[in-house]
């Protein structure tokens, strides 16, 4: 899951369990919205398909909609990730060091 409002705290939790009992709801880092392809289709979608916005009825979006999905299919390319694993692990070592570096001097209180 992303972080979107919907699919935080127990509340989500409890409504995907009474769906499906045996699904655990996992998310997605905070601002890697990237790491979710659906939600990367989505974004596309949202700019490239309601433009201009004279959707008489909802079969005009269908019909806008598929003959996007045709077109982005015979078009689309992987993307060419520039961010590897190797990035990732000094990223996340960096932040480790981050976080576990003490705080040192004299805290300063704030003017009122």
């Amino acid at each position: 899951m992303d972080n979107g409002s919907s699919h935080r705290g127990r509340k989500a939790i409890d409504r995907l369990a009474e769906q499906f009992p045996n699904a655990v709801m996992v998310h997605t880092p905070v601002h890697a919205s990237w790491l979710n392809q659906v939600e990367v289709y989505a974004s596309i979608i949202q700019r490239k398909v309601p433009s201009p916005n004279d959707f008489t009825d909802l079969e005009a979006v269908e019909q806008r909609l598929t003959s996007f999905e045709e077109r982005y299919n015979e078009a689309v390319k992987p993307f060419k990730w520039k961010f590897t694993t190797t990035d990732l692990a000094e990223l996340l070592d960096r932040l480790d060091r981050h976080q576990t570096t003490p705080v040192t001097g004299p805290s300063q209180p704030r003017a009122a």
